[in-house]
């Protein structure tokens, strides 16, 4: 007599992008999690509002104690959105620069330029003004919300053509969301000792045409239109960091962010009582995803750090009860390596996720032995906003990219001739899944170099090479073009990196080609 089918049974009607050799890691699969993931077809916004009416007066953002409820936050987007529409003119589809340090604004921001209907550019708060430049002109955005802190590097380009360009720009200034503590949001002078000065500066906004406070644009109260977008609108044009030309935008939509927004909420098993250390920079998919977009669907509480602090965020987490920080592995080893941190004050962390580099062995062996927690590896990029491969809490391996997500297709393939390789032979990593992107912003030929068919699906070529091990874990093999060919040998400079790691008394190490006479190329640390 047939089974009926559980959740860990795989089910061809249910995941249909499941295949035979998937097999190996579902067995490691989180308990209770299903192995296919429904997702909302429905527009980003809708996370926000769906959260506003069911914990109108729960905290959504913390901003060094100071707290915004989901009622205000939601108020606020909703009235810059209606200033983006009524006085800079944008329009669906339009897309418009996202340009500060994380803060309340940036969310608010994000929320806002997607309730107006258009498309959120998420950029670098590094970035100068010949890098803003191209971001502008590559993209067509006339419109840009910045920081006051970074307005120097914007205003040599508004308005700067007869034609087109950079035409508004609305200037948020963070202490406008800092209350000091009798409750005035003019003085900072008795917020937390904490706070940065570039925060606790001063609302200094340029008399100018086509430039206006943050404040004001708020004030003026203006009702956004119908919102008349969908899930397959593009929502994100995340540009990746250009080291290989210049930076290329990612086009995502509603839904291939909703699909990294919900799973991570999903793998982890958190709810709307959990709270977020936000310390990764938002503008960056995995911060944006897993620590806004995805705490902002649960209706969980955001506490943000502007910029990484060891000390303010082991007060954030001690001050708030933090529950849930994704982070990468480089906040932690300098987290820990504070002399100064109690760890009787991390009781509340349940999750720690992230990755970026793999995690140290004698760091990885410390968390655990004084918090009591694994550092939970995954794996992604700017083209999958964020992750593809997580490790299950239950069982992750160390310095390990995790297995494929929810209906993640991932396969391990010669990168010459684009077949599948031996279980335990190294290739490159190929993808197809819900969270992978449309292809790039009016570039077909990137397209046509990132992505390849097998099997009539579409994958997206990660150029890095792994391997899956047998219980069908990934691991990093390195990148596809930082190989080191040492007199013919294949040398990867993430396994010397690993090597290196095993000594605890190396912190950080990158190992790099150097030109040597003899060999053609020599390895360097």
């Amino acid at each position: 007599m047939p089974t009926a089918p559980t959740d860990r049974t795989p089910s061809t009607q249910l995941a249909p992008a499941l295949a035979p050799h998937f097999a190996p890691h579902l067995a490691h699969w989180p308990p209770g999690v299903p192995h296919h993931l429904s997702l909302p077809g429905t527009h980003l916004f809708h996370n926000l509002e769906v959260s506003a009416a069911r914990y109108p007066d729960k905290p959504c953002t913390v901003f060094f104690d100071t707290v915004l409820s989901y009622r205000d936050f939601k108020a606020e987007a909703e009235a810059l959105a209606g200033h983006l529409q009524a006085v800079c003119g944008v329009q669906r589809g339009d897309r418009v620069l996202l340009v500060m340090q994380n803060s309340p604004q940036w969310a608010i921001g994000f929320y806002a330029i997607l309730r107006a209907d258009a498309v959120v550019v998420p950029v670098n708060p590094m970035n100068r003004t010949e890098e803003l430049r191209h971001l502008l002109a590559d993209s067509g955005a006339a419109v840009a919300l910045v920081a006051q802190d970074l307005l120097d590097e914007m205003l040599p380009l508004h308005r700067s053509q007869p034609l087109g360009g950079l035409q508004h720009l609305v200037v948020a200034t963070y202490s406008d969301h800092v209350i000091s503590a009798d409750g005035d949001p003019s003085s900072t002078d008795s917020v937390p000792d904490i706070v940065p000065d570039f925060v606790r500066a001063p609302r200094r906004v340029p008399a100018r045409e086509g430039v206006v406070a943050w404040c004001d644009a708020i004030a003026g109260r203006h009702a956004p239109g119908p919102l008349q977008g969908h899930a397959d609108d593009i929502a994100v044009l995340p540009y990746t960091s250009g080291t290989t030309g210049a930076p290329k935008g990612c086009v995502h939509s509603h839904r291939t962010v909703m699909a990294n927004s919900v799973g991570g909420t999903v793998w982890f098993n958190r709810t709307q009582d959990a709270s977020y250390l936000s310390a990764l920079p938002f503008f960056h998919v995995t911060g944006l995803t897993g620590s806004m977009s995805g705490p902002i669907y649960l209706g969980a509480t955001i506490v943000i750090l502007p910029r990484w602090n060891r000390e303010a965020a082991a007060a954030a987490v001690r001050r708030h009860r933090i529950t849930t920080w994704q982070t990468i592995t480089a906040m932690v080893v300098d987290f820990l390596a504070n002399p100064a941190l109690d760890v009787a004050d991390l009781r509340s962390l349940s999750v720690i996720r992230g990755g970026g580099a793999a995690m140290p062995e004698a760091v990885a062996h410390r968390l655990h032995a004084e918090v009591g927690l694994d550092f939970i590896e995954g794996y992604g990029m700017t083209e999958t906003m964020a992750a593809t491969h997580l490790n299950p809490p239950q069982r992750p391996k160390a310095q390990c990219l995790g297995m494929p997500l929810f209906d993640v297709d991932s396969r391990v393939i010669d990168p010459v001739t684009g077949t599948e390789v031996p279980a335990g032979e190294s290739g490159e990593i190929v993808v197809h899944g819900p969270q992978v992107m449309q292809g790039y912003w009016r570039d077909p030929q990137a397209d046509a170099a990132a992505f390849i068919e097998i099997g009539g699906k579409r994958f997206l070529r990660t150029g890095d090479l792994g391997r899956v091990d047998e219980d069908g874990y990934f691991f990093m093999t390195d990148r596809l073009k930082r190989m080191i060919n040492a007199s013919g040998f294949k040398v990867w400079p993430a396994e010397v990196e690993l090597l290196m790691f095993r000594n605890p008394a190396i912190q950080e190490a990158c190992v790099i080609s150097m030109k040597d006479a003899y060999r053609g190329e020599s390895v360097k640390a």
